[in-house]
C-alpha cells in the first residue's frame, strides 16, 4: 500500500510490490450454483422476486393510522400484507410503492374499519401467527390465495372491487366454493 510522502521509509528495507496473479488460459464462465439459466421458475414457496422488497416494511409506517387489525396480532397483519405488497411488486418487477401496501391491506380488509364478517373470520384463521419465521408456508399460503389478475390492477380499482366483492380477490372463496 502507497504511503504519503511524510511518512518516513526506512532505506533498508524491501520494498513490495503488487505482482498479478498466473494467467489463465481457459476462457470464464458462468457456473455458479445460484445462476438461473432462463425465467424465474413458479411453483409452490417460490415467490415473486423483485428489488429492495424490504422497503416495503418501512413504508408500513405511513399507512398506521389507516389500518384497523381488529383482533389480530397487528404484526401478523403487517407480516402478512406486507408479503403480499412484495409479491405485487415482485410481479411489476419493481421495488415496492406504497400503493402495493395500501393495496394488500385493502384486499384483506384492513383498510375497512368495519369490514365483512365472513372476510374477518377468514382473515382470522389466514393470518394466524404469520410474523413469526416458523409459519413461512402459512405467509406463503395467504399470498397465493389472492389472484394474480388482481394484484396486476391499479391500487383504485382493488378498492373499487373490495367494495362491490371482497371475494372475487381470491383463488378460492373463504365459504370454500371456487371462483375461477
Amino acid at each position: 500500500m502507497a504511503a504519503p510522502d511524510f511518512v518516513p521509509i526506512d532505506p533498508t528495507q524491501k520494498l513490495r510490490a503488487y505482482s498479478s496473479p498466473p494467467r489463465r488460459t481457459d476462457a470464464w464462465t458462468g457456473g455458479r450454483p445460484g445462476e438461473l439459466n432462463g425465467p424465474q421458475p413458479k411453483g409452490p414457496a417460490l415467490g415473486s422476486t423483485g428489488p429492495d422488497q424490504g422497503y416495503a416494511y418501512r413504508l408500513v409506517r405511513h399507512l398506521e393510522d389507516r389500518i384497523h387489525p381488529g383482533d389480530l396480532d397487528r404484526d401478523d397483519v403487517v407480516a402478512g400484507c406486507v408479503a403480499l405488497a412484495m409479491r405485487r411488486s415482485g410481479l411489476m418487477g419493481r421495488a415496492p410503492v406504497i400503493h402495493d401496501l395500501t393495496a394488500a391491506f385493502t384486499i384483506y380488509g384492513f383498510m375497512d374499519p368495519k369490514p365483512d364478517r365472513e372476510l374477518v373470520e377468514h382473515r382470522s384463521q389466514a393470518f394466524a401467527e404469520v410474523a413469526s419465521h416458523h409459519h413461512y408456508f402459512e405467509r406463503r399460503h395467504l399470498v397465493d390465495q389472492v389472484r394474480e389478475e388482481v394484484l396486476r390492477k391499479n391500487h383504485t380499482e382493488i378498492a373499487e372491487s373490495y367494495k362491490s366483492n371482497w371475494r372475487q380477490a381470491f383463488v378460492d372463496s373463504p365459504d370454500g366454493g371456487s371462483h375461477s
